[in-house]
């Protein structure tokens, strides 16, 4: 699986300012050709509710392929070898203590908007004008994806499963400045066997997916895309967005009724190639939110600067501190190599574009 994730990222071949000037059809069979013979082990397979990715019960399950492995109260230093990131992104809540550092934007947000036919709506589903996502009544009124719920917190909508435990904006560092969707994939309840105290913070002992099988899914449909054979694509898409609508059961208030209006529907047909590559790059924001994908995913494809500065051009309006937001092509993509470390090389590494 490792292997097809290099090759992928390695066949959109891009000149000395990060531009993708072609598409390596070889290593894209490849990759197919190696998630394949995975596929065929039947070592792996979706679990049947997406929330069992990221609860402690379940972890280093069928979905999972790698992972770190995590550990509390295991006689180390610092009370274990638990995941501290997570107490730095974590919930403001009870039980909770600092920090609240990672947030969705709007943007995200609305993009699990749906049509009547539980579709994306690809071309207006950020427009200032439309219906805005911000607390739990807006996913009544709307047509959503319900992996928004698994996702981040909204206002009114249940904690990370637990029926008892309602967001609301006490949750998050400044709602005024920063928002309050705060990212709960990497979240386990204070209750949890895994989660322990350390000082101000706190680390929990889930193990960190580097890669979980529905991503691996994508890559072989992304890879089918590029190889003009859409339609064997279809199948995969439809796969992960079935999973999704079954996701529903644990996001429930208490009396089962459901905090949201979910709609996710299956594609007809994945269209012409430049539609289907829309429709994959959709599934995989959706799907992997909060996973530490987004970005690399746009410099691989090229549109890093595209789809960056559109996003800064409606967020610096609802959030002022984005005002000097902008990301620069050939340059961006990578960050400067530090100058030691091109002197400790005596001549071999040369500075990245736009640094110099």
């Amino acid at each position: 699986c490792y292997l097809a994730k290099v090759l992928l990222f390695k066949a959109y071949v891009q000149d000395d300012n990060h531009q993708v000037v072609s598409i390596n059809q070889s290593e894209l069979q490849e990759v197919v050709s190696l998630i394949e013979a995975v596929e065929a082990t039947g070592e792996y397979a979706l679990y049947d509710d997406f929330a069992k990715n990221f609860l402690w019960e379940f972890e280093s399950g069928i979905e999972s392929v790698w992972a770190v492995m995590r550990s509390v109260a295991d006689g180390s230093p610092e009370a274990g070898r638990g995941s501290l990131s997570s107490g730095l992104t974590s919930s403001m809540g009870p039980g909770y203590g600092c920090c609240s550092f990672n947030h969705a934007s709007r943007n995200l947000a609305n993009a699990f908007k749906t049509d009547a036919n539980g579709l994306p709506l690809f071309e207006t589903f950020n427009d200032p004008s439309s219906p805005q996502i911000l607390t739990q009544p807006d996913l009544i009124a709307n047509n959503m994806d319900p992996r928004i719920a698994h996702t981040f917190g909204v206002p009114g909508v249940t904690w990370k499963y637990d029926p008892n435990r309602i967001m609301d904006e006490g949750y998050s560092r400044v709602p005024g400045i920063y928002g309050f969707f705060l990212g709960m994939k990497d979240q386990e309840l204070p209750e949890c066997p895994c989660f322990r105290q350390y000082q101000a913070f706190f680390m929990t002992a889930r193990n960190t997916d580097q890669i979980r099988w529905a991503e691996v899914l994508l890559w072989k449909a992304e890879a089918l895309i590029e190889l003009g054979r859409q339609d064997e694509a279809l199948p995969i898409i439809n796969q992960i967005r079935r999973r999704a609508a079954a996701s529903t059961g644990r996001i429930n208030f208490n009396d089962g009724s459901p905090t949201g209006t979910w709609m996710i529907g299956e594609y007809t047909s994945m269209g012409d190639q430049d539609q289907a590559r829309e429709i994959l790059r959709w599934e995989r924001r959706l799907e992997l939110a909060f996973e530490s994908k987004r970005f690399f995913d746009l410099v691989r494809w090229g549109i890093a600067e595209e789809v960056i500065d559109a996003y800064f051009e409606i967020e610096k309006v609802r959030a002022p501190h984005l005002i000097d937001g902008n990301f620069t092509s050939g340059r961006d993509e990578y960050l400067a190599i530090p100058e030691q470390q091109i002197t400790l090389s005596q001549g071999l590494y040369v500075q990245n574009p736009g640094y110099n």
